[in-house]
């Protein structure tokens, strides 16, 4: 019985090894001291195996010369008593000694910790997110693969070059995705590289390989036939470049027929090649279906390029001190706001939690991170989904004094009763971290969204900025081109309803991709039961 639970406690373990690494970055700092034991380790495998080789040199330094001298005159060196007393020793049992210390294993301690550390290790699942999260990144900030390649991005400070071999494997993972667009962005940052003179295991017709079935996929004929050609310079008997040449040939030659007009808008320069790429980024969203239909939109406000407020109506935006009604608890110590957008109202507020209390929420939060979990609309349960890459945990009043007394704290500031509001979310984003448009609100179309909890929908979003984000990472409202910036120690806060009940559409948003830093959050999502005497029902629908 004690073996049967062995075995289950050890499966049990190894089926929970994998904790999705490229969601979070704060639990992806685990994985640097994992390595830093490792390297270690191996440092000391290292200094081992140059001791031994070091008494293994000296033994053969010092038998060099004696048999040098030895052979000479061998029977001379022999007729010495001690000297053939001491050949016989070497040969029976010094030489055997030798062979044990040659034979002797350093490595045991090396592969031991590595083999208890490997089921700790990224499996392929994190590396293709972690692909896939530079990819979004590229996109969504307009990123030249030679820049990213070349480390150059806004606000790094542990700048990193990208190998030949770094870009043909994203290359090779979009290809695997059937996305040329990025496939051919990447092996062409490869070959580039190459063409520079980089030394790498990857050879050049390797990547023009991947690279014209690429563009050729793209309905580029003639660049893939070129491609194709330099690579048969560089290998004639390359059977599949032969095969495609061929295929090309004949393709291009249908298409000169059946397209007459297709030379017209060549060569135009810089700005229609721009164009172009945009285009072929349009097509390779249609063919990977992309379901987000303002991705446009919503990747403009991410680079900042949102709606810009008339002074007018920039005017009627202020800062105040406020205690909310002279709420006892801000009497002495009113909270500072500001208006971040009039429709929908967004206001944030100024250090309104402090670097101990961050401190506090992400120790607690830390251990229960798991993966982000979103409401499937028609299943009406929480499950994992692509466009939310972060982590989170939740935490109770129950579980420290801070958190009770930011509870109390959200209470006196929003006037709102906390006892139906959800516990608090703590998340962290991973590589490019992000969270799609969507609505903190139930729509009418799901009717069970928050059924299980009693509560009612939810009213309002409270959001803290527990961490400034070098690049990346706003939150904006793609409906009305609002755009809010993390800021660490501040907080925003908006109502998802209207005071009639209605959910305020217009309350859409996003968390953008974290280019560079690592983005911790934390939220309270506020429901509409006993909110009633403190948020009375409207009287009209928009109300």
């Amino acid at each position: 019985m004690a073996l049967c639970c062995l075995a289950f406690s050890l499966f049990f373990q190894a089926l929970h090894a994998h904790v999705d690494f490229f969601t979070s970055i704060g639990q992806m700092t685990d994985l640097l001291y994992t390595e830093k034991d490792l390297v270690t380790s191996l440092k000391d495998y290292i200094r081992a195996e140059e001791n031994k080789l070091e008494q293994v040199k000296q033994w053969v330094e010092k038998l060099d010369t004696l048999t040098s001298t030895a052979t000479q005159d061998p029977e001379g060196f022999l007729g010495h008593p001690v000297n053939a007393f001491k050949l016989v020793k070497r040969l029976n049992s010094e030489w055997a000694d030798l062979e044990n210390l040659v034979l002797q294993d350093t490595s045991d301690g090396f592969i031991s910790n590595l083999t208890v550390q490997r089921q700790h290790f990224p499996t392929d699942e994190d590396q293709n997110g972690v692909a896939k999260a530079l990819l979004r990144l590229q996109d969504t900030y307009q990123l030249s693969a030679h820049d990213i390649s070349a480390g150059d991005l806004p606000g790094v400070v542990y700048k990193s070059r990208m190998t030949v071999e770094d870009c043909f494997e994203l290359g090779k993972i979009a290809y695997s995705e059937a996305d040329y667009y990025h496939t051919e962005l990447w092996m062409a940052q490869a070959l580039r590289q190459l063409d520079d003179g980089e030394d790498s295991p990857v050879d050049k017709v390797t990547v023009m390989d991947y690279l014209s079935y690429a563009i050729y996929q793209q309905g580029e004929l003639e660049r893939a036939l070129e491609l194709t050609m330099r690579m048969l310079k560089l290998d004639p008997t390359h059977q599949r470049a032969n095969g495609n040449m061929k295929f090309f040939e004949f393709q291009l030659e249908k298409q000169r027929k059946v397209e007459e007009v297709e030379e017209v808008e060549q060569s135009s320069g810089q700005k229609e090649g721009t164009a172009r790429q945009l285009d072929k980024r349009d097509v390779q969203m249609k063919r990977s279906k992309d379901p987000l239909p303002e991705r446009r939109r919503y990747e403009q406000l991410c680079r900042g390029e949102g709606v810009k407020m008339t002074p007018r109506r920039r005017s009627r935006l202020f800062c105040r001190y406020s205690d909310n009604g002279r709420k006892p608890h801000l009497l002495l110590a009113p909270v500072k706001q500001e208006d971040e957008w009039d429709r929908p109202h967004i206001v944030r507020f100024y250090d309104i939690i402090s670097d101990y209390e961050i401190e506090k929420v992400k120790e607690l939060a830390k251990p229960r991170l798991r993966r982000a979990t979103v409401h499937d609309p028609i299943t009406g349960k929480l499950t994992t989904a692509q466009y939310r890459v972060s982590k989170s945990a939740w935490l109770t009043g129950h579980d420290h004094p801070v958190i009770s007394k930011i509870n109390q704290r959200l209470e006196d500031v929003t006037g709102l009763n906390m006892d139906t509001a959800e516990e608090l979310q703590v998340a962290n984003y991973g590589v490019g971290g992000q969270y799609e448009p969507h609505f903190d609100f139930g729509r009418k179309d799901e009717p069970d969204a928050f059924k299980e909890l009693g509560t009612g929908n939810r009213i309002a979003t409270w959001l803290f900025y527990m961490s400034d984000v070098p690049a990346g990472g706003a939150t904006v409202f793609t409906d009305v081109g609002a755009a809010v910036w993390p800021k660490k120690g501040t907080a925003v806060f908006w109502y998802n309803l209207f005071a009639s009940g209605e959910g305020d559409y217009s309350t859409r948003h996003a968390a953008c991709p974290v280019l560079v830093g690592n983005k911790w959050v934390s939220n309270k999502w506020i429901h509409e039961r006993g909110q009633e005497f403190r948020r009375p029902c409207g009287l009209s629908e928009m109300e």
